[in-house]
């Protein structure tokens, strides 16, 4: 793991792809807006009382480096195109930067948001849409549990993450650019001890502390 180790109906017509969004009440696997904007939030950075309101510019991008080129490189590229390599070495870089799991309950084989996934979506397009996190980027990896086999897991994951980052861009206009998918399958576990558990079909959220410039 990175870290601690710690109804949307996909419609392909030609190049476009829809959502059918199925509703449902909070429940105790939803994270709020909040709580997602606490766990992203650059260390030190300045809290609100609001999270609309009087929200904090980011701060200053730090001097880019080896890492921050390695991460930029990867925009606009689908995660199906990213080598193993690149997949260790993004959740490498990714270990130490603010970061949040997002329990996201998918039926069997399925891509589909909806209910708890579909809230923790929301919530998430509204903390990275918000003044505190525009403009930085993000890597929304994608995990499995242990069902199935390795290489239907890492194709299911990154499906999945792929329809995270299509919600994210398509309700809440955040720019593709800033979003960055990887799917991890399930080499990387948050309960190994119960490999099946439903805690391991999540979404992870990471900022990767940098800010998109005209320049970049």
């Amino acid at each position: 793991m990175f870290g601690s180790s710690s109804g949307v109906k996909r419609i392909l017509g030609g190049a476009a792809l829809g959502f059918l969004v199925f509703g449902g009440g909070a429940r105790a696997e939803d994270v709020s807006e909040a709580q997602i904007l606490k766990a992203l939030s650059p260390p030190g950075a300045p809290r609100t009382r609001s999270l609309s309101i009087g929200a904090p510019a980011p701060a200053p991008a730090p001097a880019f480096s080896a890492d921050d080129s390695f991460v930029d490189a990867l925009r606009n590229k689908p995660s199906r195109s990213l080598s193993v390599g690149e997949r260790e070495k993004l959740g490498a870089v990714a270990a130490s930067k603010p970061q949040i799991d997002l329990p996201m309950e998918f039926d069997y084989n399925s891509v589909v948001l909806r209910g708890p996934a579909l809230s923790n979506a929301n919530n998430l397009g509204k903390a990275l849409s918000s003044e505190a996190m525009r403009g930085q980027t993000f890597m929304i990896a994608g995990h499995t549990d242990a069902k199935g086999t390795d290489a239907a897991n890492q194709k299911l994951s990154e499906r999945r993450a792929d329809a995270v980052k299509l919600f994210l861009v398509q309700t809440y206009r955040i720019p593709a650019s800033n979003l960055i998918t990887v799917g991890y399958g399930k080499s990387h576990l948050k309960n190994p001890t119960d490999p099946a558990g439903r805690e391991n079909r999540r979404v992870q959220a990471v900022n990767m502390l940098q800010v998109k410039t005209a320049g970049r």
